[in-house]
């Protein structure tokens, strides 16, 4: 099947509150542009300088969103450019992430990345770690970063009772989050989980947002 029609069919399985990040790491612009074509406007990069490259040689209406794990010494490069940042994890990156969006007088939309998987290789944060940066002086006082939502990683299992376990685990951290530090705040709605193969499974725990890839572009060319 074409790139187009991938895209249909899985655009076809989604509510229409969900919405969908066609992942573009290592695609080229021919690709991205027949997505592109077929309607789609969310894009996912996990490389700053493809990110910013693909940025200035792309549709200006496209909406780009960074999801891979994020160095504090990029976020310059980064912030001019993209939407939606998926994975802070570090309260050293949120800081840096508000003094360069104070510097070019934007605010940064953000997702904190939370740790649920099993695999210890997967990056993210607690809740306790998380409670305390809301509560920090610190935290209250950044006003050019707006936390969003949440993201998760699964562990990487056919197990789809430990994938669903995990899901709801993320959609659980995020409704504690709204109704003890983001009650009065519209714009916290997002969570972000859910891959090629388990996308279903995230919607059914509550997902707003899928990154998907191969099942739109096909398994990576070597």
């Amino acid at each position: 099947m074409s790139i187009s029609e991938n895209l249909i069919r899985i655009k076809n399985q989604l509510p229409v509150d969900v919405k969908l990040v066609a992942v573009s790491k290592t695609k080229s612009q021919e690709q991205i542009m027949e997505a592109y074509d077929a309607g789609q406007r969310i894009f996912g990069e996990n490389k700053v300088q493809e990110l910013i490259q693909k940025h200035g040689s792309l549709p200006q209406d496209i909406e780009w969103h960074f999801i891979g794990h994020l160095q504090s010494n990029k976020v310059r490069q980064l912030i001019p450019y993209v939407s939606l940042i998926h994975g802070v994890d570090s309260f050293k990156l949120l800081e840096v992430l508000n003094k360069e969006a104070a510097r070019v007088a934007r605010t940064v939309d953000v997702l904190l990345e939370f740790h649920i998987a099993r695999e210890e290789s997967k990056f993210g944060l607690t809740m306790e770690t998380a409670r305390e940066w809301f509560d920090s002086p610190e935290f209250q006082s950044m006003s050019h970063v707006n936390v969003c939502g949440v993201m998760g990683m699964a562990t990487f299992t056919e197990d789809q009772q430990i994938i669903k376990s995990e899901f709801e685990r993320l959609h659980a951290i995020f409704l504690f989050l709204k109704s003890h530090y983001f009650a009065n705040t519209p714009s916290f709605k997002e969570i972000s989980m859910g891959m090629s193969d388990d996308f279903l499974l995230a919607i059914q725990a509550g997902s707003t947002l899928v990154r998907i890839g191969s099942s739109i572009f096909g398994t990576r060319q070597i």
